[in-house]
C-alpha cells in the first residue's frame, strides 16, 4: 500500500524483523494492523455517511434504521480486540483460537454479568469495582479498566500467550498438551492481564493520548503543519505506521484522534498535484496515469498511484503538495478538528470530521492546500517527461542528446521474461515511469543489473544510478510494499556501492503468493540519461544477469 525511499530494515520470511528498535516497531505494528485496516476503513467511511445524513435530517438519529446501520459502523471498533487477537496470534505464532477466548473474555468481562451481588443479582465486574468494592484475585487486588477497544492490552496479552504456550508444549506429552495447553494458558494469561498486562496498558495508552493533547495544546498550529507536510513522507518512509496505534487508541478512549485532522489537507494536496500535472503534462503515458490517479486521490484518498507514478517520480510537484499541505494542516488543526473513525482521508470522508472542532476551517485548510499545490505545479512547473521517440537535450547540448556508450543491463531475477506493457500495474505497464520490463521469478534472489550508487533502498525495491548518470529501478513484486518488508531480506542499504551481479535482496516467493500478491519483478530505467532508447533484447526463460536490455545512444 505504501512504498520507503529509504533504507529500512529487513525482515525475515518467518517475519522476524532484523534491524533497530524502530524498524522491529514499524514491522510489528504492520504486520497487526494492516491485515484488517480496510475494514476499519470502510465503517469508518459508514460512520461519515451517517453523519451526514444526521446533519441533513436530525430526527433520522433516533430511527431503528439509524441504529442497525450505526451498529454496523461502530461494532468493529468496540470489538477490536477480537481481531487484533487474530492478526497477533498470527505474528507471535500463538493458538488464534485461545487468542480469541483471551480476547472474548476482556470483552466479556465488560459487558457480561458475572458476579453475584448480596441479593443474589448479577452484575459486571466493572459495576462490582465502581460500587466501591474491592476486587480481586486470589485476595491480590484488581484494577478494572474497560477493554473495549482495547489495543495495547489485546497485542501484549497474545504476546504473553505465545511464550507461554511455547512453555507447557514443552512440558506436556502430546497426549495432553491439546486441551491441558490451552487450559492453563487460558487460566493464567487472562488473570494476569487483568492484574498487571491491562492496568499499564491503559496507563501507557492514556498517556499516549495524552501526550497528543498536551502537544496539541501547546501549539496545534505547529502539529497540524508537520503533520500536514510530512504525512506523505512519513508514509513513504513507512514512519507512518508507528502513528496507528496512536489514532485507534485515541479513538477507543475520546472517540476522535487529534492526529487525523490535518491529514485531509496533506492528502488532497497530492490530488492537487497530480491534476496539475495531469493538465500540463505534454507526455501522453504520465497523463494516462495522472488522470485516473488524480480521481482516486481526490475522492478516496488513494495516493499511491498519483504518488510513485507522477508527484514523487517528478519530484517538484510532491514538494509543491507538501507545502499546500503544511497551510492546510496548520489551518484545520488551530480548529481543533479531527475524524471520529478510522478513515482514509479523502473527499468523500470529509464528513468524518464534522463533528469534532471547526469544521468550516478544516474545509478552508483542505481547499487551500489543493489549491495551493495544483497552483505552484502549474505556475513553478517541472521537468516533463518527454515522449517515447523524443530525444531529452543533455545539459550543456546545443538542441540535442549527447550520445553515449552503449549499456547492457542484465536480469534482476531468474525466470520468465514478460514484457513490460503486460505488467499487471498501469504505473508500470503505461511506461510512465521509464522503459524496461518484468520477469516472473523462479528464485527468491535478486541482483544487480548494472553497477553504480544505490539512491533508493526498501524492503521490495532498489533505485541505481550508474557512474554515467544511468538510473534504473529494479522492483520486487506488485504491491508488494504492503507487506512491509515480510517476506524480504535486504542485503545492502542506501548510499552503498554495488557492483553488477552483486546480490540486493532474498525473498519468499512462496510467502508473497500465499499473502495474495504478484512476486513479479519490474526493471524499469528511469532516467535514461544521454541514450535515446531502451531496447529489450531477451525472452523466455532468463538467468540472474543475463543481458536483458539495451540502452543505445
Amino acid at each position: 500500500m505504501y512504498e520507503s525511499l529509504t533504507s529500512r530494515a529487513s525482515v525475515t520470511a518467518e517475519g522476524g524483523a532484523s534491524g533497530g528498535l524502530l524498524a522491529r516497531a514499524i514491522d510489528l505494528i504492520t504486520s497487526i494492523f494492516t491485515p484488517f485496516l480496510w475494514v476499519l476503513a470502510g465503517s469508518g467511511l459508514l460512520k461519515a455517511l451517517l453523519a451526514v445524513v444526521v446533519k441533513a435530517d436530525p430526527d433520522f438519529a433516533a430511527t431503528s434504521t439509524y441504529a442497525i446501520w450505526f451498529a454496523a459502523a461502530d461494532a468493529i471498533f468496540q470489538f477490536l480486540p477480537i481481531l487484533l487477537a487474530i492478526t497477533s496470534a498470527k505474528r507471535f505464532k500463538a493458538n488464534q483460537f485461545t487468542s480469541v477466548a483471551i480476547a472474548a473474555a476482556l470483552i466479556y468481562s465488560a459487558t457480561i454479568a458475572v458476579i453475584p451481588n448480596a441479593e443474589g443479582a448479577s452484575v459486571t465486574l466493572q459495576a462490582y469495582a465502581s460500587g466501591g468494592q474491592q476486587l480481586t484475585f486470589l485476595g491480590i487486588p484488581v484494577v478494572m479498566v474497560s477493554y473495549l477497544s482495547a489495543v495495547i492490552p489485546t497485542i501484549l496479552a497474545v504476546y504473553a500467550q505465545s511464550q507461554l504456550e511455547r512453555l507447557l508444549n514443552k512440558v506436556f506429552p502430546d497426549a495432553l498438551k491439546n486441551f491441558f495447553t490451552p487450559l492453563f494458558t487460558l487460566a493464567i494469561i487472562v488473570p494476569v492481564t487483568f492484574l498487571v498486562i491491562g492496568p499499564i496498558s491503559d496507563w501507557v495508552g492514556s498517556g499516549l493520548s495524552s501526550g497528543v493533547n498536551w502537544f496539541w495544546g501547546l501549539s496545534p498550529i505547529i502539529g497540524g503543519a508537520i503533520m500536514g507536510a510530512f504525512w506523505q513522507v512519513f508514509v513513504i518512509f513507512g514512519v507512518h505506521w508507528g502513528f496507528v496505534p496512536v489514532m485507534v487508541q485515541d479513538l477507543s478512549t475520546q472517540g476522535y484522534s487529534l492526529l487525523t485532522g490535518p491529514l485531509f489537507a496533506a492528502v488532497l494536496a497530492q490530488a492537487g498535484a497530480i491534476f496539475a500535472v495531469f493538465l500540463k503534462t505534454k507526455n501522453r503515458d504520465l497523463k494516462g496515469v495522472a488522470g485516473p490517479a488524480a480521481i482516486s486521490a481526490f475522492l478516496a484518498g488513494i495516493t499511491e498511484p498519483g504518488i510513485y507514478g507522477v508527484t514523487l517520480r517528478l519530484k517538484k510537484p510532491f514538494i509543491y503538495a507538501c507545502i499546500g499541505g503544511a497551510v492546510g494542516g496548520a489551518i484545520a488543526a488551530s480548529g481543533g478538528s479531527a475524524a471520529e473513525g478510522f478513515v482514509l482521508p479523502g473527499a468523500i470522508t470529509l464528513t468524518s470530521a464534522m463533528n469534532i472542532g471547526n469544521f468550516t476551517l478544516q474545509l478552508v485548510g483542505t481547499g487551500l492546500a489543493i489549491v495551493i499545490a495544483f497552483v505552484l505545479t502549474m505556475t513553478l512547473g517541472f521537468k516533463d517527461v518527454p515522449n517515447k521517440g523524443q530525444e531529452a537535450p543533455a545539459a550543456g547540448a546545443a538542441g540535442g542528446a549527447v550520445p553515449s556508450e552503449a549499456l547492457s543491463l542484465g536480469a534482476p531475477v531468474a525466470g520468465q521474461v514478460v514484457p513490460l506493457s503486460a505488467v499487471p500495474d498501469k504505473v508500470f505497464s503505461s511506461g510512465a515511469m521509464g522503459d524496461g520490463l518484468a520477469v516472473i521469478p523462479s528464485e527468491g534472489k535478486a541482483y544487480a543489473p548494472a553497477s553504480g550508487v544505490l539512491v533508493t533502498v526498501m524492503p521490495h525495491a532498489f533505485g541505481i544510478r550508474t557512474d554515467t548518470g544511468l538510473e534504473v529501478l529494479v522492483h520486487v513484486g506488485l504491491d508488494t510494499v504492503e507487506l512491509g518488508g515480510k517476506y524480504f531480506t535486504s542485503m545492502v542499504a542506501q548510499g552503498d556501492r554495488v557492483e553488477s551481479g552483486q546480490l540486493l535482496t532474498e525473498f519468499d516467493i512462496a510467502g508473497i503468493t500465499a499473502a495474495g500478491f504478484n512476486p513479479m519483478t519490474v526493471l524499469i530505467v528511469t532516467n535514461r540519461g544521454a541514450a535515446s532508447a531502451v531496447v529489450p533484447v531477451a525472452e523466455g526463460q532468463v538467468r540472474p544477469q543475463e543481458l536483458v536490455l539495451d540502452l543505445v545512444g
